[in-house]
């Protein structure tokens, strides 16, 4: 902890503030957002189809639309879609805890995502310009922040929820209040260097996106890395089914032993990761090797054994996909920048999350019917080999990305005049 300290003393007073906002970011929304099926399926009795709309909504609006955010914070500047996103969450979380019609929660949730995409590029852009040289080390820090938020947000929400879920959203919504009203007050206004080339309106952002799409290392390093986010997602989807096969009803305590213990690798290892791989790998190597341990996370599942020897595979695949996030963050978020040429750097993030969730989306249909297949057959081992072996496959396409030009320093990408 005093290390931690001492590391976030270092940055600048912007940098710091995103790194607590970070946290605050995701103490609000983890404090919601596990609890909201729930809430939608039993405390207003909509049908599942419902529940799955109201749900699905929220992710398409934010990973649908992180492109526009990126694209927003690069010509309007950094801090103005921060405070955007926070003041719409704030309104969106508020919405949720009075909202009783099915179109009002799907408003709510699109919001509630919209927010996540105005916010999330530009707080990522605004670090790496902070941090300059020190990049690794800011997204180290930042991550150990963003971790903890994750690893709180759930409990403070269930203090709540034992009260009454309104009292949970009312709370999320004060925390997204408070987070706007600090950034408004005292974080310091930064935006890209300005671009003389640059043309207005549409016919820019058109302008700039041609400047993505033509940007080949990026389009290459967001197509290697995306299987990383697939594979993370699965402590969402394919872990709670393994738990649910196991304990049935009680799956939710043993994924919630998994979720905190994901988080703790993740606050308390972070730093010594990150330290570990800038002392004796480049960056493409650390992110390789990140990438082969969270295809190794899914081994463990293989292995026989009864209900307690399974819940022990369960939390050493969550800590193992958590050791190789946390070892890969930090040179991903920093590689990022590089492939950018330090130019257009929030589109770029916003574009490279935008994939990422396509990619998340599309894998799921397919770990899902990957489950059913298994069933099918009797090859209980059938999903995870396969995840193990996107690990291994992304792992391998980084490696060659490596002994390519694709990580030589980056250009400034050509005009954006039209």
């Amino acid at each position: 902890m005093r290390r931690l300290r001492a590391q976030l003393r270092s940055f600048d007073p912007g940098v710091r503030l995103l790194m607590v906002n970070q946290f605050g970011i995701n103490l609000g929304f983890y404090m919601l957002m596990p609890y909201l099926a729930d809430h939608l399926a039993h405390g207003l009795g909509l049908a599942a189809w419902a529940v799955g709309l109201v749900l699905g909504v929220r992710n398409l609006s934010q990973q649908g639309m992180f492109w526009l955010g990126g694209t927003l914070a690069d010509r309007i500047g950094y801090k103005p879609m921060i405070l955007a996103g926070c003041a719409l969450r704030t309104g969106a979380f508020a919405l949720l805890a009075v909202a009783g019609t099915l179109p009002a929660l799907i408003v709510a949730s699109a919001a509630t995502g919209f927010a996540g995409a105005l916010f999330n590029p530009a707080v990522r852009a605004y670090v790496a310009a902070g941090a300059g040289g020190r990049r690794v080390e800011a997204f180290a820090c930042f991550n150990v922040f963003y971790q903890a938020g994750i690893l709180l947000g759930p409990l403070a929400g269930l203090a709540l929820l034992l009260l009454d879920f309104r009292l949970v959203c009312a709370a999320a919504a004060a925390v997204f209040g408070v987070l706007a009203v600090v950034q408004a007050r005292s974080l310091p206004a930064r935006r890209p260097d300005p671009d003389p080339r640059r043309v207005a309106g549409w016919r820019g952002i058109a302008a700039d996106w041609t400047v993505i799409v033509r940007n080949r290392p990026f389009v290459l390093f967001s197509a290697a890395m995306a299987g990383s986010y697939l594979l993370a997602f699965q402590t969402y989807l394919a872990l709670p089914l393994r738990a649910r096969s196991l304990f049935g009803d009680g799956s939710g305590t043993a994924m919630g032993v998994a979720f905190a213990v994901s988080a703790l690798v993740a606050v308390v290892g972070q730093l010594r990761l990150t330290d570990w791989a800038r002392e004796r790998l480049d960056a493409p190597k650390a992110i390789a090797i990140g990438l082969a341990v969270m295809g190794a996370a899914f081994l463990p599942l293989l292995l026989p054994g009864g209900r307690w020897a399974g819940a022990a595979t369960l939390v050493a695949c969550a800590a193992l996909l958590a050791t190789g996030s946390a070892l890969l963050y930090p040179f991903e978020m920093d590689t990022l920048v590089g492939l950018s040429g330090e130019r257009l750097v929030a589109t770029h993030y916003g574009a490279y999350s935008t994939a990422s969730g396509i990619a998340v989306a599309a894998g799921n249909l397919g770990v899902g019917a990957l489950f059913d297949l298994a069933a099918r057959l009797d090859a209980p081992w059938l999903p995870w080999t396969v995840l193990a072996a996107v690990g291994a496959a992304c792992a391998a396409a980084l490696t060659a990305l490596r002994r390519s030009a694709c990580f030589a320093p980056a250009q400034a990408p050509a005009t954006v005049a039209g």
